[in-house]
């Protein structure tokens, strides 16, 4: 498979447990660089929570037609989350796009996803942490107050495992404590500014 050109420091992985606020620290930074700063749509077959929109919080397929578009070529990598029976991956129409628009490209991947872009594009990775774990489930429970608790317990499971198996990888690592979000938005922006992503400022 042939992967999109992408000029140096033109992808960023930005990524963190469930809870974390890696997107949240992904959408600070485009708010304040528009012009520079692109997340990556991820596609999922998971279903839409209230309030999401395809094409902009994530493309949503079926798993008939997210495996068709893999077979296709059109998921340059995907995983596959056993115990939601989920599937993720990065859709080449929308990272295309928005690397031949000339943007800064802040992608919010798993593991698989982030040693996709460290291998592939030379990426910096940033892992996001919490506070404490523990501080987790309360922030899925004010992220969706309609998760069942037994989708809460499922997640905090898959966080402490990612934090304890997989954060080793990651090339920096950014504190986003509770009510620290500023902090944690400036000192990621230090890490990639110093590892040579240019936002115009």
């Amino acid at each position: 498979m042939s992967f999109p050109k992408a000029a140096p420091h033109q992808i960023a992985v930005i990524a963190g447990p469930t809870g974390s606020g890696e997107s949240t620290i992904t959408n600070a930074i485009i708010k304040r660089y528009p012009r520079r700063a692109a997340r990556l749509v991820t596609a999922t077959t998971r279903a839409p929570r209230a309030g999401e929109q395809n094409g902009v919080d994530y493309y949503f397929f079926n798993t008939e037609d997210f495996l068709a578009k893999k077979k296709a070529g059109e998921l340059l990598e995907t995983t596959y989350i056993q115990n939601r029976e989920t599937h993720y991956g990065t859709y080449l129409p929308d990272l295309q796009g928005k690397l031949d628009a000339g943007f800064i490209v802040l992608v919010n991947p798993d593991i698989v996803g982030a040693k996709f872009y460290k291998e592939h594009y030379g990426a910096t990775t940033v892992f996001v942490m919490p506070g404490t774990v523990e501080e987790i489930p309360a922030r899925l429970r004010g992220r969706n107050p309609e998760m069942a608790e037994a989708e809460i317990q499922k997640r905090f499971e898959n966080a402490k495992r990612e934090i304890a198996e997989e954060r080793g990888f990651y090339d920096h690592e950014v504190l986003n404590a509770n009510g620290k979000l500023a902090e944690a938005v400036e000192e990621t922006l230090r890490i990639l500014r110093q590892d040579g992503y240019e936002f115009g400022d």
